[in-house]
C-alpha cells in the first residue's frame, strides 16, 4: 500500500502555511500548531489553530472511515 500523505493550506494575509503529514506524523502537526498560534511574530493565531486541528482530526476519521471493511450487500 504506498504512503498517503495529508495536506493542509492557509493563507492568511502575507503569510502562508502549508501542511504536510502522514498518519504517524499526526500529533507531531498537532504540537507544531500550537507552537505557532503561541509565537506572537506569526500571523496564525489560536482560533487558526484550532480550526486547523479540527481538520486534522477530520481527515484521521476519513482515513480511518476509508479503511473499515465494507460488508458485501446482497442483491
Amino acid at each position: 500500500m504506498p504512503q498517503e500523505f495529508n495536506v493542509l493550506a492557509l493563507v492568511k494575509g502575507a503569510e502562508r502555511y502549508v501542511y504536510v503529514y502522514d498518519d504517524r506524523s499526526r500529533q507531531m502537526i498537532l504540537d507544531h500548531l500550537q507552537q505557532q498560534a503561541a509565537d506572537g511574530e506569526l500571523a496564525l493565531n489560536w482560533f487558526d489553530a484550532a480550526v486547523l486541528t479540527e481538520k486534522v482530526w477530520e481527515q484521521a476519521l476519513e482515513t480511518y472511515e476509508a479503511s473499515k471493511p465494507r460488508p458485501e450487500q446482497s442483491p
